[in-house]
């Protein structure tokens, strides 16, 4: 080996060990031209220097006194320190107030919740109250207060404002700017433009109720030893005038009789004996809301005693009474069994009995097909006697209990309501669902000024609540009006024409015409019911899906359906329109309609198919 190498290896070993110097660099691995690689080894491997063909020159490295590669005393590594810090982060978060939840909360809720929540919140905070514009106690304060200058100022007043949360008073008939636009023919000032509501304004409920609270105006001292009698004045009921209590004449007669009780009554008079009595109760008990028998006659002889020795002649005996009972047919296990109940306890004289009787017993799916050709060959009837028996079919009662079910009337009162005035059609919102409610003058009269007592402070809470609920409520009824004009607006020709008016629409296109979002506008229209010439309808019924025409143009699925329905009450029963015959008909009025889609707004308008629509003349 060279000897210059191992002198230098030597002067570093020597440096080393004196610690004045150290090698920077370690012994560098040398590739020579030929790309032959020397390469730290064991000596019993194969790539040793022995097998090196040609002798290769190492230079040695070179010692640079002023590095330093190794250190002896000790260092903190700060990339692996764990320690606090501060750091900036810039970012954008959504945070809902009190406010405003209460604003969605209120938006979404339907007519009867919306009620329930104002009476809650009469009921809890002291500052609300509801009242009446034609009280005598009212208008007689309010004189008192104008006669006396020197009177305290009250909450509200303070910056001109009144506490008042009140629909009627607002004027809806306000001629709308752009009611020219509305008329798709171009017409000007025609009688059926929508007219919009006019703009309040700006509710002074904005500003900080704290600070209006604590204005100048406010008195610092009042006087709280008044007495009950000025607030409160008792109504004197007249001598003759009824006693007041809790009875509902209208609640009264929404109760409805059900079936187990209606039979209960005929049974009890029946005088039975234990174990009919026993089996009755069964029967009663297993009997659903159409009067069908869902228990086996085996289950009632296994419950029973063994000692009553009952048999199965005894069961079917009962059953036969209680399905002779009023309603007749009730009890029933198959509808075959219904219809003969009623069909054999029928006069022996009346038309077409028998032939019917005959038809059900054995020919009841001829009957469900409308097949009347086999009926007619299998019968050996002429088709007047047929046609005499469905007719004296279609008399009898399929689901006799139906009669006894619950089924209250559910009263839907709307939101907003539509009608036509000398200006037009004119939106506006239903008073009755809306009572007035304002805040207490009693009570807001009583906070003082830069007084911080806990009384104080819980007053000042409540009139910040009383005047965010007001204000919620405005605002509810505001976007309300805003989105039920904008939809009756749109929907003119369905106030004029019926369904066949309907044109497409989405939420999107309201969402862009008022200037909220869609999910606004499907909390708004959610459960919402507005009261028109045509009827009560959900807001949510005036938005559909467009089919496209033969000319480019879009027709509303609504319009589509009342189209079909009206094709089918116009139709010849012998022979009933098909899907696809519908479909040809629609295409010639330029609707381009599948046969699937005719089929599917058939079955949403729950008319059966043409093959169950044939009827005899």
């Amino acid at each position: 080996m060279d000897l210059r190498f191992l002198l230098a290896a030597t002067l570093g070993v020597l440096h080393l060990q004196r610690g004045d110097l150290e090698p920077t660099v370690p012994l560098r691995r040398v590739q020579s031209q030929s790309n032959r690689r020397l390469q730290d080894h064991d000596p019993r491997s194969s790539n040793s220097f022995d097998a090196i063909d040609s002798p290769i020159r190492l230079t040695p490295p070179r010692i640079e006194p002023s590095s330093v590669l190794f250190d002896a005393s000790p260092k903190y590594d700060s990339t692996m320190a764990l320690k606090p810090s501060l750091a900036l982060k810039l970012g954008q978060q959504l945070r809902m107030t009190p406010q405003l939840q209460q604003a969605i909360k209120l938006l979404q809720l339907s007519t009867l919740d919306l009620q329930q929540e104002i009476q809650d919140a009469l009921d809890s905070n002291l500052m609300l109250e509801e009242f009446d514009e034609n009280e005598e106690l009212t208008s007689g304060a309010e004189n008192q207060a104008n006669d006396d200058p020197d009177r305290p100022a009250e909450a509200g007043e303070a910056d001109g404002t009144d506490e008042t949360y009140s629909d009627e008073g607002r004027d809806l008939e306000t001629a709308n700017p752009d009611s020219d636009a509305m008329d798709d023919e171009g017409s000007e000032g025609d009688a059926s433009s929508i007219v919009e509501p006019m703009d309040l304004p700006e509710d002074p409920s904005e500003q900080d109720s704290v600070d209006l609270m604590e204005s100048s105006s406010l008195q610092e001292e009042l006087a709280v030893d008044s007495n009950w009698d000025d607030v409160y004045e008792p109504i004197n009921a007249g001598a003759g005038s009824a006693p007041i209590d809790d009875y509902d004449p209208m609640e009264s007669k929404t109760t409805v009789e059900t079936l187990a009780q209606h039979l209960l009554s005929q049974l009890e008079l029946l005088n039975l004996s234990e174990h009919d009595a026993f089996i009755a109760w069964h029967i009663l008990d297993g009997l659903d809301a159409e009067g069908q028998l869902t228990i086996e006659l085996e289950d009632i002889l296994e419950s029973a005693p063994e000692d009553w020795l009952l048999e199965m002649d005894e069961i079917e005996a009962v059953l036969h009474l209680i399905q002779h009972l009023d309603p007749i047919g009730v009890a029933h296990r198959s509808l075959q069994e219904c219809l003969l109940i009623q069909l054999r306890a029928l006069p022996v004289d009346t038309p077409a009995r028998g032939l019917a009787i005959e038809m059900i017993s054995d020919h009841l799916a001829q009957l469900g097909t409308r097949d009347f050709a086999t009926l007619t060959r299998k019968l050996r009837v002429p088709e007047p006697e047929l046609s005499s028996a469905i007719e004296l079919i279609k008399t009898l009662n399929p689901r006799p209990g139906s009669d006894y079910a619950d089924n209250a009337s559910q009263y839907v009162e709307p939101d907003v309501m539509v009608r036509r005035r000398e200006a037009g059609w004119v939106v506006e919102i239903n008073p009755a669902i809306n009572p007035k409610i304002r805040v207490n003058p009693e009570y807001a009269a009583l906070i003082r000024r830069n007084d911080t007592s806990s009384d104080q402070t819980y007053l000042k809470e409540q009139m910040q609540e009383a005047r965010w609920f007001i204000k919620s409520l405005q605002q509810r009824n505001e976007t309300l009006l805003r989105v039920a004009t904008e939809i009756m607006r749109v929907q003119k020709d369905f106030l004029d024409h019926g369904d066949q008016g309907m044109r497409p629409l989405v939420l999107h296109d309201i969402a862009e015409a008022v200037g909220l979002h869609e999910s606004t506008i499907s909390r708004v229209t959610t459960q919402k019911y507005i009261d028109t010439p045509m009827g009560i309808f959900e807001l949510k019924y005036f938005f559909s899906s467009h089919v496209s025409t033969h000319s480019g143009g879009e027709v509303s699925s609504t319009a589509i359906r009342a189209l079909i329905k009206n094709l089918i009450a116009d139709e010849n029963t012998r022979k009933p329109l098909s899907d696809n015959k519908i479909a040809a008909l629609l295409a010639e009025q330029n609707i381009n309609v599948a046969r699937r889609t005719v089929a599917k707004y058939r079955e949403a308008l729950m008319i059966p198919p043409s093959n169950e629509r044939k009827e005899l003349n």
